[in-house]
């Protein structure tokens, strides 16, 4: 507003001389005396006004002499008539002033120009970044259908004299063709995918052995029709992967159809088992070498995920695509047993060992941790658990192991083991993967030598610097994982009491009393465990809770809001007790035709969330948006910074994603 306000009442002849002459021409019926008095009073006035207009030019040259020197005639000469087209504005009203011929070309509008303001001239061009300190404007400008890079800077040229006003001069650098150039570069460069049919062993076993060419010409013929009219190549290099090669340009092709080849994969049925393709994709290489890398890295998240998705890898993210169908047990004993002979190298080499899961422990992370010592003891080693003794969800486990001798000094802080912590230190990270989410960050920093068994889909950040990485989704918990590898490495009798009943309170607590993500293999886990000693009924004590802890639990349920029918969604200012909401999110399912739950509470600085579904909606995809993470029906997180109601908001804003994608 003030702009137009400015410009209203600015120097305009051709304004002035249309007013005058119509003045003029009224009077002369009237007196033509004083119509030629007027008309001479008039000619004076545009006299005035455009020597006035000189003079206001001739004052910005003196201050381009300034600028470029003013001692140097050629140099001046050589800014004034510079190669470029320069323009020089007011920055606080946008009045032009000033543009050499370079300009004027571009405009077309001659010597009107510099009647016009900035943002008539050059529709949409803002010259704040300026006042910033900026000496190149931080985007393109798009003008008269050609692209310019804008290079400025900023002058006070009578401030002595009290005057305020700020004059830009800037720079015009036609890119047009080179930005043609690089948006044709962009489009052609290279990315490299694998594509994995990721239950091959379990399509063979059920198709017979007379249809199994026509199974795989029926996979092959979808992953043709896919890529048709691409350009791409696709080429089978081993019996259940296929090498992608294609443009950028048909990458944002496929990703904005969300991959849709997953969906058209899982539709080819044998024996009753449906196909399921992984896809890892390479981009921003710099050669095919590290394109294929790349790839190869996001087909192992996309597997370490649970398949049946897709997963893009470029220099420094993932992207993840699908991932949302429920995924079947495919592990075998035998990665069961190399990972215990691994394991048990590693013990037996190392001078001291720490085990450590993820910050507020539960009772998985505790039960994998004690499963960890009772290998070390077999071994002869002595293992410490690194654990926070006061913020943990596992108080019953934790008292447990605390009264056995064998536990002595077990029992460290994140700072002890720092400082302790020696270039053989083998440290052992249980039911987490990600380096933020562990108990001690500096620990796992300073250990060169360190061996990773999670059940927890990766997400964007992992460890990565790992000696040994035993990473098994489809596991139930990490507990079931040690204990695994527990009847590889120790006998029946060596395995404490408490030992056992901390592992299979473990398995309980992630499998909600074995009735999500429970497989065959689950079952023998615990079977194992109560052959060397673990009584239930204890077991299920350690899940007790007072009752105060159960009447915040039913104050939290009934904040509950119903959210696309079947999602119960709680969203809450108040200040809970990790556990206490966790288990509000569990009984939330045990509403009818409540599919999933989310529980979001106010905590120190932030919010925190805890998600729970019964296995048909992946809630570590939807947290996941929120950089949470976990797996498909149990996750969690926590967003600095935001209220609840911005949090909820978010939540919302992903499961519309979630639903829609």
């Amino acid at each position: 507003m003030s702009k137009k306000l400015i410009r209203g009442f600015r120097t305009n002849i051709m304004l002035y001389g249309l007013c005058l002459t119509a003045f003029v021409v009224a009077t002369i019926p009237f007196s033509p005396l004083l119509a030629i008095a007027e008309a001479l009073v008039s000619v004076l006035v545009l006299y005035v006004g455009v020597r006035r207009n000189r003079m206001a030019q001739h004052s910005v040259r003196q201050y381009l002499d300034r600028v470029s020197g003013g001692i140097d005639t050629a140099r001046s000469s050589n800014m004034l008539y510079a190669p470029l087209p320069m323009l020089v504005f007011d920055l606080n009203t946008g009045e032009i002033l000033w543009g050499n011929d370079r300009f004027l070309a571009l405009t077309g509008l001659k010597e009107k120009m510099f009647e016009s303001m900035v943002n008539d001239v050059v529709p949409g061009f803002d010259g704040h970044w300026l006042l910033e300190g900026k000496r190149e404007c931080p985007e393109s400008v798009v003008w008269n259908h050609r692209t310019y890079r804008v290079y400025g800077a900023l002058s006070h040229p009578d401030q002595l004299k009290g005057d305020h006003s700020m004059l830009a001069t800037t720079y015009w650098l036609d890119i047009t063709e080179a930005e043609q150039m690089r948006q044709t570069l962009e489009m052609t460069r290279p990315a490299v995918a694998i594509l994995m049919i990721d239950n091959y062993e379990d399509l063979m076993k059920a198709c017979p052995e007379s249809k199994r060419s026509a199974l795989l010409a029926e996979i092959e013929g979808k992953l043709n029709d896919w890529c048709a009219g691409s350009g791409a190549l696709l080429l089978g290099y081993d019996r259940d992967r296929y090498l992608f090669v294609m443009e950028e340009k048909d990458f944002a092709v496929f990703a904005e159809k969300k991959f849709e080849v997953l969906d058209t994969v899982r539709t080819i049925e044998s024996g009753g088992v449906n196909a399921t393709l992984s896809i890892g994709l390479g981009r921003d290489g710099d050669s095919f070498d590290a394109l294929f890398k790349n790839a190869d890295l996001a087909l192992e998240m996309a597997l370490s995920r649970g398949g049946d998705q897709a997963v893009v890898k470029d220099r420094n993210n993932f992207e993840f695509y699908g991932g949302r169908s429920k995924t079947t047990e495919k592990r075998t004993k035998v990665k069961s047993r190399v990972m215990a002979n691994a394991l048990r190298e590693l013990i037996q080499d190392a001078r001291n060992i720490y085990v450590m899961g993820h910050k507020y422990a539960d009772m998985d992370s505790l039960g994998a941790a004690a499963g960890i010592c009772c290998i070390s003891r077999k071994l002869g080693k002595k293992a410490q658990i690194v654990i926070d003794m006061e913020n943990n969800a596992a108080h019953p486990v934790l008292r447990s192991l605390q009264q056995q001798p064998e536990y002595a000094g077990v029992f460290v802080s994140g700072d002890t083991a720092f400082l302790h912590a020696q270039p053989n230190t083998l440290l052992v990270v249980v039911d987490t993967n990600r380096p933020d989410s562990v108990e001690s960050e500096p620990l796992l920093e300073s250990c060169t030598r360190v061996a990773v068994i999670d059940h927890h889909r990766r997400g964007n950040s992992y460890i990565d610097k790992m000696t040994l990485n035993y990473h098994e989704p489809y596991a139930s918990s990490a507990s079931e994982l040690i204990t695994e590898l527990m009847q590889y490495l120790v006998e029946p009798t060596d395995v404490l009491r408490c030992e056992a009943e901390a592992l299979l309170a473990g398995i309980v607590l992630d499998t909600k009393n074995f009735t999500n993500r429970t497989g065959g293999r689950t079952f023998e886990a615990a079977a194992y465990l109560r052959r060397v000693g673990a009584d239930t009924q204890d077991v299920q004590r350690m899940f007790q809770s007072d009752l105060d802890a159960m009447v915040t639990r039913y104050a939290i349920m009934r904040q509950a809001e119903i959210y696309h029918e079947d999602i119960a969604v709680v969203a809450s200012d108040e200040a809970y007790d990790r556990v206490t909401a966790a288990k509000a999110a569990d009984e939330l399912l045990t509403i009818r035709g409540i599919r999933a739950s989310f529980v979001l509470y106010r905590k120190d600085d932030g919010v925190y969330m805890s998600a729970r579904s019964l296995g048909e909606i992946n809630v570590q995809v939807i947290l996941e948006a929120l950089g949470g993470g976990g797996n498909s029906t149990t996750a969690g997180g926590q967003a600095r910074g935001i209220t609840v109601a911005e949090a909820k908001a978010k939540l919302l804003a992903a499961i519309d994603k979630y639903f829609e994608d």
